[in-house]
């Protein structure tokens, strides 16, 4: 899926000819083709990982690594030389499976080299058209009569501050993909990136540095959209700050003068107007 993504930016947004395309990515032109033509990009879920006969001595061999990496490298046992070691423990399976796991551990060590001690950083410089952050809120509004908990969905671009808010009963895929769309046809257009926090509707699990397991049906939006989606380090929310400083300054520039409303639609007509109404002043 995120390949897809990237494929379709490559293409729409950078204007890259699909020889190039098929030079950065190994695709066969034909397929390139086909996955352009596509209207809209479904999410597509993995096939379940299968077991390897490498497995029941992948703790074995992750041991052994750690080991050699220890030692100096005239004294390190080679790849053959582990899966002769494995062989020899009752491992019938490939050299290449063995070669692949050893290869997969090292670039796993060399990221944690580059990142360990110095952390991962989002730029907070943003030329026109480059960014906009997204972030939820949570504030108070009567509606038919009921004062009832609303969960604001925030979007700002990130080198105007151009900002719009709408209002939802919940944060879920539904709200959220509604709060971009919406968003972006307030602002007039997508920008090339998106920041978001790792929520639970973006991101399925965080793994280390950048890496994340981006929810399918959020990669699906963003590909359509052709926006880059960038997660912040967990608990850093001073690399979205401006959205989060929207949150703030939202709740004593709009909320404080909230009229009574006869439904969600109307709340939300009355928000767009008023962050019309401050873009004229920012």
């Amino acid at each position: 899926m995120e390949l897809l993504s990237v494929i379709r930016r490559w293409h729409r947004r950078d204007h890259l000819p699909i020889r190039e395309i098929e030079r950065r990515t190994g695709l066969s032109r034909n397929t390139i083709r086909k996955y352009l033509r596509a209207e809209s990009i479904e999410p597509r879920f993995q096939a379940p990982e299968r077991p390897s006969r490498l497995d029941p001595f992948a703790d074995r061999l992750r041991g052994w690594l750690v080991l050699e990496a220890a030692r100096s490298r005239k004294n390190r046992r080679t790849a053959r030389r582990l899966y002769e070691d494995l062989v020899t423990l009752g491992y019938d399976g490939s050299y290449g499976r063995v070669a692949a796991f050893i290869r997969q551990w090292k670039h796993e060590q060399h990221q944690a080299r580059q990142t360990t001690g110095r952390g991962v950083f989002v730029p907070l410089c943003f030329q026109p058209g480059e960014a906009f952050q997204f972030d939820w809120g949570e504030d108070w509004a009567v509606i038919a009569g009921h004062r009832v908990k609303l969960q604001v969905a925030h979007t700002k671009l990130s080198f105007s501050r151009a900002f719009i808010l709408r209002a939802y009963p919940l944060q879920t895929h539904e709200m959220l993909f509604d709060a971009l769309t919406e968003a972006f046809r307030v602002l007039g257009g997508v920008p090339r990136r998106g920041i978001f926090d790792n929520m639970k509707t973006a991101v399925d699990r965080i793994g280390s540095g950048k890496a994340r397991q981006v929810n399918l049906r959020f990669m699906a939006l963003a590909s359509h959209y052709l926006f880059e989606p960038t997660f912040c380090n967990p608990a850093a929310g001073w690399e979205k700050g401006q959205i989060e400083k929207t949150v703030q300054d939202a709740r004593r520039q709009i909320w404080q003068d909230l009229p009574a409303f006869p439904d969600l639609g109307a709340l939300n007509a009355w928000l767009e107007a008023r962050c019309l109404d401050c873009w004229e002043r920012l």
